[in-house]
Protein backbone atom coordinates (compact mmCIF):
# COMPACT_ATOMS: atom_id res chain seq x y z
CA UNK A 1 0.00 0.00 0.00
CA UNK A 2 1.44 3.34 -1.04
CA UNK A 3 1.40 5.85 1.81
CA UNK A 4 1.23 9.58 1.83
CA UNK A 5 4.35 11.60 1.05
CA UNK A 6 5.54 14.59 3.02
CA UNK A 7 4.81 16.79 0.00
CA UNK A 8 1.23 15.50 -0.19
CA UNK A 9 0.80 16.13 3.52
CA UNK A 10 2.08 19.70 3.12
CA UNK A 11 -0.48 20.26 0.34
CA UNK A 12 -3.26 18.92 2.57
CA UNK A 13 -2.11 21.06 5.49
CA UNK A 14 -2.17 24.09 3.22
CA UNK A 15 -5.78 23.24 2.32
CA UNK A 16 -6.52 23.04 6.04
CA UNK A 17 -4.79 26.37 6.57
CA UNK A 18 -6.88 28.01 3.85
CA UNK A 19 -10.05 26.69 5.47
CA UNK A 20 -8.94 28.00 8.88
CA UNK A 21 -8.60 31.47 7.32
CA UNK A 22 -12.11 31.07 5.90
CA UNK A 23 -13.49 29.96 9.27
CA UNK A 24 -11.95 32.97 10.99
CA UNK A 25 -13.50 35.39 8.49
CA UNK A 26 -16.84 33.55 8.43
CA UNK A 27 -17.15 33.56 12.24
CA UNK A 28 -16.22 37.24 12.35
CA UNK A 29 -18.88 38.12 9.79
CA UNK A 30 -21.53 35.89 11.35
CA UNK A 31 -21.09 37.30 14.86
CA UNK A 32 -21.50 40.77 13.39
CA UNK A 33 -24.84 40.08 11.72
CA UNK A 34 -26.41 37.55 14.11
CA UNK A 35 -29.54 39.17 15.56
CA UNK A 36 -31.86 38.52 18.48
CA UNK A 37 -31.66 38.19 22.25
CA UNK A 38 -31.71 34.38 22.07
CA UNK A 39 -28.47 34.46 20.07
CA UNK A 40 -26.46 36.80 22.32
CA UNK A 41 -24.66 33.96 24.05
CA UNK A 42 -23.60 32.20 20.85
CA UNK A 43 -22.74 35.55 19.27
CA UNK A 44 -20.12 36.09 21.99
CA UNK A 45 -18.93 32.51 21.52
CA UNK A 46 -18.43 33.11 17.77
CA UNK A 47 -15.94 35.87 18.61
CA UNK A 48 -13.97 33.30 20.64
CA UNK A 49 -14.28 30.76 17.81
CA UNK A 50 -12.83 33.29 15.32
CA UNK A 51 -9.84 33.88 17.60
CA UNK A 52 -9.29 30.14 18.04
CA UNK A 53 -9.46 29.56 14.26
CA UNK A 54 -6.76 32.21 13.83
CA UNK A 55 -4.64 30.38 16.41
CA UNK A 56 -5.14 27.16 14.39
CA UNK A 57 -4.02 28.97 11.24
CA UNK A 58 -0.92 30.26 13.02
CA UNK A 59 -0.04 26.77 14.27
CA UNK A 60 -0.59 25.20 10.84
CA UNK A 61 1.53 27.86 9.12
CA UNK A 62 4.39 27.15 11.51
CA UNK A 63 4.12 23.39 10.94
CA UNK A 64 3.98 23.79 7.15
CA UNK A 65 7.11 25.95 7.27
CA UNK A 66 8.84 23.44 9.57
CA UNK A 67 8.10 20.67 7.08
CA UNK A 68 9.67 22.69 4.27
CA UNK A 69 6.51 24.04 2.69
CA UNK A 70 5.26 27.56 2.14
CA UNK A 71 2.07 28.47 4.03
CA UNK A 72 -0.70 29.57 1.68
CA UNK A 73 -2.37 32.96 1.73
CA UNK A 74 -5.27 31.78 -0.42
CA UNK A 75 -8.67 30.89 0.99
CA UNK A 76 -12.09 29.77 -0.21
CA UNK A 77 -14.90 32.30 0.09
CA UNK A 78 -16.74 32.26 3.42
CA UNK A 79 -20.41 31.31 3.48
CA UNK A 80 -22.80 34.10 4.40
CA UNK A 81 -26.46 34.46 5.19
CA UNK A 82 -28.86 36.91 6.80
CA UNK A 83 -30.71 34.03 8.51
CA UNK A 84 -29.49 33.22 12.03
CA UNK A 85 -30.13 29.48 11.85
CA UNK A 86 -28.59 29.18 8.40
CA UNK A 87 -25.44 30.96 9.62
CA UNK A 88 -25.08 28.58 12.54
CA UNK A 89 -25.72 25.62 10.22
CA UNK A 90 -22.97 26.89 7.91
CA UNK A 91 -20.59 27.15 10.84
CA UNK A 92 -21.49 23.68 12.11
CA UNK A 93 -20.97 22.22 8.64
CA UNK A 94 -17.50 23.78 8.56
CA UNK A 95 -16.65 22.38 11.98
CA UNK A 96 -17.81 18.87 11.06
CA UNK A 97 -15.69 19.04 7.91
CA UNK A 98 -12.69 20.20 9.96
CA UNK A 99 -13.17 17.35 12.44
CA UNK A 100 -13.12 14.80 9.62
CA UNK A 101 -10.08 16.38 8.00
CA UNK A 102 -8.07 16.57 11.20
CA UNK A 103 -8.80 12.97 12.13
CA UNK A 104 -7.41 11.97 8.72
CA UNK A 105 -4.48 14.39 9.04
CA UNK A 106 -3.46 12.94 12.42
CA UNK A 107 -3.28 9.46 10.88
CA UNK A 108 -1.30 10.80 7.93
CA UNK A 109 1.17 12.61 10.19
CA UNK A 110 1.69 9.48 12.27
CA UNK A 111 2.18 7.43 9.11
CA UNK A 112 5.18 9.68 8.39
CA UNK A 113 6.36 9.47 12.03
CA UNK A 114 5.59 13.18 12.48
CA UNK A 115 4.35 12.81 16.04
CA UNK A 116 4.98 16.45 16.92
CA UNK A 117 2.62 17.42 14.10
CA UNK A 118 0.07 14.81 15.15
CA UNK A 119 0.11 16.33 18.64
CA UNK A 120 -0.53 19.81 17.27
CA UNK A 121 -3.36 18.46 15.13
CA UNK A 122 -4.91 16.69 18.14
CA UNK A 123 -5.01 20.02 19.97
CA UNK A 124 -6.71 21.66 17.00
CA UNK A 125 -9.14 18.74 16.68
CA UNK A 126 -10.18 19.06 20.34
CA UNK A 127 -11.05 22.73 19.84
CA UNK A 128 -12.94 22.03 16.61
CA UNK A 129 -15.01 19.41 18.45
CA UNK A 130 -15.77 21.98 21.15
CA UNK A 131 -16.90 24.43 18.47
CA UNK A 132 -19.23 21.81 16.99
CA UNK A 133 -20.70 21.14 20.43
CA UNK A 134 -21.29 24.88 21.01
CA UNK A 135 -23.01 25.25 17.64
CA UNK A 136 -25.08 22.10 18.12
CA UNK A 137 -26.33 23.39 21.47
CA UNK A 138 -27.15 26.79 19.96
CA UNK A 139 -29.16 24.98 17.29
CA UNK A 140 -31.00 22.97 19.95
CA UNK A 141 -29.38 19.63 19.19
Amino acid sequence: MAGITKEQLIDLLNRDLALEYTACVQYTQHQGVLKGAMYQSIQKELVVHAQEELAHATALAAQIDYLGGVPTVEMPAPKTSRDNVEMLEQDLEGENDAISRYIARIRQAEELDLYHLAGQLRNILAVEQEHAMDLGQALGR
